[in-house]
């Protein structure tokens, strides 16, 4: 139960994207939610070598899982491998490589893929940039890993899903979304400055309008669900966020509290019952919350499009 004071707290948000929110917020969690045997459930992980993807990968392994983790990097995606072998104490832990930013080898990989059916489907991989880069293709790269891999993955493995009796896909967002509306305006960043911040925040918003679209367009039994993790603690803050580092740092989330919705959604029986929500500590929660960043109909529908055209997918539902 969210009270008054919850609400006047949740409502600066630095008090709510904190460690000390997460604090608050998990009050009101069922234990029993995660208190499930995953055995026999298959879960895809990209970004799974560390943070909040490998904090995932920990959690469903601990729970039963067969986990792949799915990482761009070979060395560090074998020592994640070896150190959750060793956490969890699992076998069933699979290291496979990608580069999502890749959509020649995203239908490589798609193609070469043994397992006939995938339960969780988690889009985690992320970078933040300092400097404009493209692509061989001429995207910009977080354009091409937070928006147009996990697009083209996503519907190049829907008869994998579909093969599941519970199939989930989770796309893990950014609180800074909400500082964006979405556009679909100088992708390439080719017409001004280059603003590593800003391209991710925008392409954090078009996660979570995907997420929303794919569960319009695709009936069931496959879940959609975007969630924000709050503000964590991973390799990638201090380094591509030094100022927001320095003066957060002694608030930031744990990755293994900022995974905790992630896993909650691969998991729980709740996340079932619906699709198409944006979640924060395993609540549902808006979409937006400053004036001018919602998106209309023909912005939402011109950015499905897009995507379509850019992985060679016009016309999917589709």
């Amino acid at each position: 139960m969210r009270g008054p004071w919850n609400l006047l707290l949740d409502s600066s948000i630095y008090f709510s994207f904190d460690q000390s929110g997460y604090r608050r917020h998990a009050r009101s969690f069922q234990a029993q939610d995660l208190e499930r045997d995953l055995s026999g459930r298959r879960c895809f992980v990209t970004g799974a070598n560390s943070g909040i993807g490998y904090a995932t990968a920990a959690g469903l392994a601990a729970r039963g899982a067969e986990v792949w983790l799915v990482c761009r990097n070979a060395e560090r995606g074998a020592a994640a491998l070896a150190s959750l072998q060793a956490e969890t104490g699992s076998e069933a832990l699979h290291l496979s490589l990608l580069d999502l930013s890749d959509l020649d080898a995203i239908r490589t990989w798609v193609a070469a893929l043994e397992p006939e059916r995938i339960d969780v489907l988690v889009h985690n991989a992320g970078l933040l940039p300092r400097e404009r880069a493209l692509t061989s293709a001429g995207h910009e790269i977080t354009f091409a890993t937070h928006v147009l891999g996990p697009f083209l993955m996503t519907q190049l493995l829907r008869e994998r899903l579909e093969a599941s009796s519970d199939p989930r896909v989770v796309w893990v967002s950014s609180g800074g979304m909400y500082s964006k509306a979405l556009s679909l305006e100088d992708l390439n960043w080719s017409q001004r400055d280059y603003d590593g911040v800003a391209a991710y925040a925008q392409t954090k918003r078009m996660q979570v309008v995907l997420s929303e679209l794919f569960a319009e367009r695709w009936s069931e039994p496959v879940r959609f669900h975007a969630m924000h993790p709050g503000w964590v603690e991973t390799p990638g803050v201090q380094t591509s966020l030094p100022r927001f580092w320095e003066f957060t740092k002694d608030r930031l989330r744990t990755p293994k509290e900022g995974a905790d919705t992630v896993v909650w959604l691969a998991a729980a029986a709740r996340p079932a019952e619906s699709t198409g929500e944006f979640w924060f500590d395993r609540q549902v929660r808006s979409t937006t919350l400053l004036p001018g960043t919602g998106s209309s109909s023909e912005d939402r529908a011109a950015l499905w499009e897009l995507c379509s055209q850019a992985t060679s997918l016009h016309g999917a539902a589709s």
